[in-house]
């Protein structure tokens, strides 16, 4: 597969590539991704929850990463900037989904320093995220440095219904 390249969206270049956002969602969560929809879930499903990143994009609540292979978006992850007053240090890492066609390419890793990065030129210093627990997504966020905080017990549901437990993370950024 050729190089990724890994990119910031706007507004306008998100709602282009919904289409392919979406299937990108689609596609984790049919193959069993915890993120926070149910099956049967298609890429008509995920249309309005991109619809509605494409708004926190405008709005400078959410920063949205792609990585493309020939123009096509196959990985994804965001950094939520719309924290409290109080938190103006701190953001939220958000959805890393990489196409199951895709994966095994090093594109999360790409993605997380990106996000990373992007975080650290918004002046956020301190990043939180949650994971399925046991899920394989839970050993990548160790193996990039992120520090566990414990585990939340039947946190959420996984996409046939059964309850997961959820780990949190957090990492401190170097300005």
């Amino acid at each position: 597969m050729p190089d990724a390249i890994i990119r910031v969206l706007t507004e306008d270049q998100t709602r282009a590539a919904l289409p392919a956002l979406a299937e990108v969602l689609s596609d984790c969560v049919e193959g069993g991704a915890s993120v926070g929809f149910m099956h049967p879930f298609t890429p008509q499903n995920a249309r309005s929850f991109w619809e509605s990143v494409a708004a926190a994009v405008a709005r400078s609540e959410t920063v949205l990463i792609v990585a493309e292979v020939d123009g096509r978006a196959l990985g994804t992850v965001q950094v939520g900037l719309a924290t409290m007053p109080n938190q103006p240090h701190r953001a939220d890492i958000k959805k890393l989904l990489v196409h199951r066609q895709a994966r095994g390419l090093g594109l999360a890793r790409r993605l997380m320093e990106q996000a990373e990065a992007e975080a650290v030129k918004r002046g956020r210093r301190v990043l939180v995220l949650d994971t399925a627990t046991g899920e394989p997504a839970e050993a990548i966020y160790e193996r990039f440095g992120w520090q566990r905080v414990g585990v939340v017990p039947d946190y959420a549901l996984m996409p046939d219904g059964r309850y997961c437990d959820t780990t949190l993370f957090y990492k401190h950024l170097s300005a």
